[in-house]
Order: C-alpha cells, then structure tokens, then sequence
C-alpha cells in the first residue's frame, strides 16, 4: 500500500470535549483562542547549514510500496486574538504562563531552546491530530519529556492554550501524570476555554473529583450537562452534606443525565461525608467513558474487567497509577502502561515488590512477584535465567512483551554474555535495550558470532544499532542478513538499513546502493520528510520529535515506514539526542 501523505487545512469546526459521552482519547479540545498561523506549516521549508554531516538529503533512491502510516501535515491555521483574563492573584503569587513545565530541556538533551521558530500554532494542530499509541515506546519516552519540558511557549500560540495542547497530547498518550503537572503549573483565573476542557479531563484521568471544583465556572459555559453533578460533589467535598444532596436530586428530577453517570456521582457525594449511598448498576454499561473511569477509581471502586479489558490503553494507564487501588489491581493495566512508555522499567519492578511485601508468605513461591525476586537473587545463572524465562512469558505478545523485557530488563545485566545461550540472547537483549541498558547490551557483541544464523542475526541487528561504540556493519554482514531475512516484504532488513543510514553507521553510498539493490522503499519523500529535515536542520529538537511522533504514529512497527524511520532518526541525530535515536532504531528491530 503506498504511502499517504495528504495536506489538508487545519481551520475545523471547533468540537467540544465531553466529560461523559466519550472515551476520553476519543474526543477534541476545539481550536480556541490561536495566534495567526504560518511557520514551518507552510511551503517546502530548507534545512539551515548544521555542524553534523547533512544525511537528511541522501539520494536513496526508490524502492517497494510501504504500509500506510498516514501523515495530515497542516498548512491553514484558524486565527484569533488571544484573551485577557482578569488579575485575581496576588503579584508575588503569579507564575509565567510563557514558561510552564517541569524538566529542564538541557538535561534532557533538548537544548535550550526545544521548539526554536516553529509555528506554535502548527505544532498545536500536529499534536492535536496524532493518533496514540505510538509505535516506538522509545519515541513516546522522549515525546513525553519533550511536552515537559520548562521552555518558552513558541510564537503564534495563546501560552495557555500550548499548556493544554501538551497536557492533551500526554493525557492522549495515557500520562495522567504529566498532564496533572502542566495543568496544576497555571493559575485557574487565566485559564482558557481549551484550558478548562483538558482540565476537566486531566482531574478524571488522575481519579481526583476535587480537581474538578475549581473549575466550576469555566464548566459552567463548557458542558453545563454536568455542571450541577460537578457542584453537588463539590459541595459535599467541602462538608455541605445538604446542599449536596438537594443538587443531587435536582439533577435526578431535571438534569440531561442518568443511570450510572448520576449514580456514580452520588457515590461521590456519599464519600465526601453526607451519607448517601448510591448502588453503581454496571450490567447496562457497555463502555467505560473518562467520567465513569474517574469518578469509580476515585472512590476506590474497580469497574468490571469486561469494561478495563475493553477500554483504550491509554485508559488502562490511568488504572495503572491510580492510588487508590491494590498493587494487586493496579497490575495488569501496569504492564499495559510500561509496554506504552508511560511506566519505566524500574516503576514495574516497584509496583512487584509491593505485591511481594503484600502477599502471603506461603504463597509467595508460586507468584511472579518471587519469579522477579529469583531473577535477581537466585542462587545461581542458571536459577536466574529460569526466572526470567518465566517472566517473560507472561508476555505473550503486544505491549505485555514489551512490558515483560522491561520487568527483567536489570536482571538480564547480570547474565555473562555465551554464545551457549544462543536461543535466549535476543530476548535478554531485547530486554536490556528496553529499558536503555546500551552498555550491558553491548557486551554481547563478542559472544554473536558464534551464534547459529538466526538468533545471531536478530542479536547483532540490534547491537549494530544499539551500541555506543559501533559494530561490524559492514555492507557483507548487511547483506547476509538481507539475505536470510524472512519477514514479510523484508521489513526488518528495511528497517536496519533505515536505521543505519540515519544513525550514520553506513555510508550514504551505501546506503543508496543496499536500498536499490533491494527495494527498501528508503528514498521516499513528503511534505512530512522535508519538513522535519528542515527543523532538524534548524536545531529545533522539540519540533523534530512533535513530528517523529506523527511519523510513528500506528500500533505496529510492521507499519512504519522505512524512510519514516530513517528521517526520524538522522533529525534526531542532528539534533544531539543520539540516545534516543539509537535506542529507536534497535526497538524497531527487536518489535518486528
């Protein structure tokens, strides 16, 4: 299927985000309160002159028909002047809204000045319109970093309105979290339309009901359907049991909204001290909404596994992390969450360990809790590495695989590289790299070549990708596995060469000459290649991974195409943020 990449006007009718009617990565903040737009978003933009070798505009030629990743790059933007709230703060207590976040970009290798000159307003309309789950965990990592990132808000954007642009990005990428942090850094009284929506919604995300009062007046003009509900439970929470109750009722005689949406904000009610019990019915409910989602976990009610099951990953990330729920119940949705990116490998380890203090010791022995815990202190290798084998199984596919490499990810460091272990290399490998073990990785890279063919392939693809220091890559190994390599239309030799063409560990001659020879589909250009190798060239390393995520944006790396991953990663390159590059360039190898 070819590539689509279409350029369409980015001035949309302005939809209302739902608290109710929706799951919440299926609805849109509108378009408010934008700057005029223009920037990058406009005419084939140049790459400036960069102080890295150039590889963004190597001829790579033609090649095979790729599976569609569909890009919508913007090109119009919706104008409109930006809003003058009232000053209701102290002086002393104002925090700048141009410069909202928590990580400094430098650290994070971001520079100092992530989004340079780009078009906020572009950039806006980019993250609005990125589908979620990405497929690189990696790129979702650096993407999430990146929209925390503590830098002035670019131009042709209201700062308020960028906030929430973030914040919905992350809440869309399953970050409660994060999106809590931004939406709590910006004082209420300059909060936008767009502001208030994602708030909203970020207060159901992090199962915090109380989060939702002080954004009364703005629900008032954004979704009066839940206005009274939201003042019922607010009232209660701030010990007015009796005005809560007479709303409550109200609402049940007159409001738009009923059955368990009513009843679960009753519950809330009842939890805030007036005595009322509410029954939550779940049999009728075929879906599970944010509000349902938030309002239930809240109150440390467990929805029905048929509606977790059925519900978005990102929603089961929120599960994850919800404080108020058991270790126990949290795990699952866990696993879901790491293999997303939004748990590391070490927040996994945690939430086992809390299962572990948590269980009975006669049981101990036959959960996974003592698998990990074998994994680690097992009296021998071979102990250890029955361990992880079993820990890995329970990922059987999807983002519990990727979940589980992340689980043993520390314990596979401690297994002496043997090319005896052969069958369990690329796995122990895999599970390094997930969780950014390039050292430990790279310390098999003398055991591979004693490796039978296939396993040996798979691991050296990795490394010769992975490592800090290079491995033989050259164009005979390349083309052994080229040969050997199996999957479908050849993807995995596809996607080697495309990461090794833009991590530069290959000539741009060779390159060009591998890709032709075989038809890697390396060459193919868009409004999307040109305009990122333009903002890498600018320095623009924030912008580089708004648009890698757009690149990746398909549940499977055996969708991604391979001259997306090639431009991602020579921007990335360019840009200083060679870690991430190159563990994105070894997650496509160890996903496919």
């Amino acid at each position: 299927m070819r590539i689509k990449t279409l350029l369409i006007a980015s001035a949309a009718v302005a939809i209302a985000l739902p608290a109710l009617a929706q799951q919440l990565v299926q609805a849109q903040p509108p378009p408010s309160n934008q700057y005029p737009g223009g920037g990058i978003g406009g005419a084939r933009p140049q790459p400036q002159p960069s102080s890295q070798p150039d590889r963004s505009n190597v001829d790579l030629g033609g090649g095979a028909d790729e599976s569609a990743v569909e890009v919508v790059m913007p090109t119009n933007l919706l104008p409109a002047r930006p809003i003058e709230p009232p000053v209701e703060y102290p002086g002393w207590a104002r925090r700048d809204p141009w410069a909202v976040g928590k990580l400094e970009p430098a650290e994070y290798g971001l520079g100092t000045d992530p989004w340079g000159d780009t078009s906020g307003a572009f950039l806006s309309t980019l993250m609005r319109r990125m589908d979620t789950p990405m497929a690189s965990r990696w790129a979702h990592i650096a993407l999430r970093n990146a929209l925390l990132a503590k830098a002035r808000a670019p131009r042709d954007v209201h700062p308020v309105d960028w906030v929430a642009e973030r914040s919905w990005l992350l809440l869309r990428m399953g970050e409660a979290d994060a999106a809590r942090m931004l939406v709590d850094a910006v004082d209420t009284d300059r909060f936008t339309p767009k502001m208030v929506q994602v708030a909203v919604q970020s207060a159901l995300a992090n199962a915090d009901a109380a989060a939702l009062c002080p954004l009364q007046s703005g629900i008032r003009k954004s979704d009066p359907a839940i206005r009274q509900l939201v003042q019922a439970m607010c009232a209660s929470l701030a010990g007015d049991p009796d005005s809560a109750s007479a709303q409550i009722d109200n609402a049940r005689r007159y409001g738009r909204i009923g059955g368990v949406d009513l009843a679960l904000a009753e519950k809330v009610v009842g939890a805030g001290g007036s005595g009322r019990a509410a029954t939550i019915e779940w049999e009728p409910v075929e879906n599970l909404s944010a509000w349902r989602f938030g309002l239930s976990v809240g109150t440390g009610m467990v929805p029905p596994d048929r509606l977790i099951k059925a519900a978005s990953p990102q929603l089961r990330a929120f599960q994850a992390r919800a404080p108020l729920l058991s270790p126990q119940q949290r795990l699952d949705s866990a696993l879901i969450a790491a293999g997303l990116g939004v748990f590391s490998s070490q927040s996994l380890v945690d939430l086992y360990s809390a299962i572990y203090e948590t269980t009975d010791p006669g049981d101990l022995p036959s959960t996974d809790a003592w698998q990990l815990r074998e994994a680690f202190l097992g009296k021998d290798e071979a102990t250890r590495l029955a361990a992880i084998r079993h820990l890995l199984g329970i990922g059987k596919d999807g983002l519990r695989k990727e979940a589980a490499r992340a689980l043993v990810a520390r314990a596979a460091t401690l297994v002496t590289p043997d090319a005896a272990l052969a069958k369990d290399a690329p796995d122990l490998i895999s599970a390094m790299l997930a969780a950014g073990y390039d050292r430990a990785a790279a310390r098999w890279i003398p055991a591979v070549g004693g490796m039978d063919d296939e396993n040996g392939d798979r691991c050296w693809a990795m490394l010769a990708l992975a490592a800090p220091n290079i491995a033989d890559v050259g164009s005979g190994r390349i083309n052994a596995f080229i040969r050997r390599d199996k999957s479908p239309n050849k993807v995995r030799s596809a996607l080697l060469v495309a990461g090794l063409a833009g991590l530069g560990r290959i000539s741009a001659d060779s390159a060009n000459s591998i890709n032709q020879r075989n038809g890697l589909g390396l060459g193919r250009t868009s409004s999307w290649t040109r305009i990122i190798d333009a903002s890498a060239g600018r320095g623009q390393a924030g912008t580089v991974l708004v648009l890698a995520g757009t690149g990746f944006q398909t549940p499977s790396w055996n969708r991604v195409p391979s001259a997306h991953l090639y431009h991602a990663i020579t921007a990335l390159e360019r840009t200083g943020q060679d870690f991430t590059a190159r563990m994105i360039a070894a997650e496509a190898l160890s996903r496919t």
